[in-house]
């Protein structure tokens, strides 16, 4: 069974919530228009990245709030969305995933595990993974710095995981780390990775939005500013793949202690 995904790569306007919302609306329908059955959105897509927007009042799932007319846009094309946004429970600040999916109360599905320096003293990390199923895939969820720690995308593989999915927002200079870290996300674990970044203001987001094949390959990416590319993900390739790429079966889970051997130092006959 095959579930086609659309990644969307947008600019967000620090503090706008209303300008994001109507934005991500309009882009579940291109998503529509697409074929999609599941859009992912980059990190903090409702408030935009930004400190002072992240430490003002936060978004909340309160009834007919600011997620209204993502659930419209949902209810009307049967798209599912996962929408990342820095969002405030019971007095937790985090930067989180929400499922918005037809005819029923959006989900706040995951949060951040892993916090940059600059988030630290904003937000709380999750305590937790996350997946859920759709047309028979299990899909992971993530958020940007968690992609880096390669034992986050590997709990997901263990947990069932054929996808991995990721929020980001990488900024100028980050190309090479962020193509590396999730080509090597999917190759390690045999499973699709799809990235959804942000672009534009106020750090000049450099996106980069792309799916990854369980072998590290990129088989959909976007062009430049706003845009939506689509790949096709089918389970049967993750289980062909995992059959084949030996290092999923071979893994060891325990390798025994670290055993140091001391110095060594060549002679000066050696040279």
């Amino acid at each position: 069974m095959t579930c086609r995904i659309a990644t969307v790569q947008m600019e967000a306007v620090p503090g706008d919530v209303d300008a994001n919302v109507a934005l991500i609306a309009r882009l579940v329908g291109d998503a529509a228009a697409g074929d999609a059955d599941l859009a992912l959105f980059p990190e903090a897509a409702v408030t935009g990245y930004d400190d002072l927007a992240f430490a003002g009042p936060l978004p909340a799932l309160g009834p007919g709030g600011w997620w209204a007319p993502v659930q419209k846009a949902v209810d009307r094309t049967g798209v599912i969305a996962v929408v990342n946004t820095a969002f405030e429970r019971e007095g937790c600040r985090t930067l989180s995933d929400v499922i918005l999916s037809p005819g029923r109360d959006p989900l706040a599905a995951y949060a951040k595990q892993h916090l940059h320096d600059s988030e630290r003293p904003l937000f709380a990390p999750g305590d937790h993974g996350a997946s859920f199923v759709l047309h028979g895939l299990r899909f992971a969820l993530s958020v940007c710095y968690d992609a880096n720690f390669p034992e986050h995308a590997a709990a997901a593989g263990r947990a069932g995981a054929h996808v991995y999915l990721n929020s980001g927002a990488y900024f100028p200079g980050g190309e090479h780390r962020r193509d590396l870290h999730y080509a090597s996300r999917a190759l390690d674990n045999g499973m699709y990775v799809v990235f959804s970044g942000l672009v534009g203001g106020p750090h000049a987001f450099i996106g980069g939005s792309a799916v990854f094949d369980p072998l590290g390959r990129r088989i959909a990416a976007v062009g430049e500013g706003e845009h939506v590319a689509f790949a096709d993900l089918d389970a049967e390739v993750v289980r062909e793949t995992r059959e084949r790429q030996r290092m999923w079966a071979d893994h060891r889970d325990e390798l025994g202690p670290h055993r140091p051997l001391g110095s060594f130092r060549p002679t000066d006959a050696a040279h």
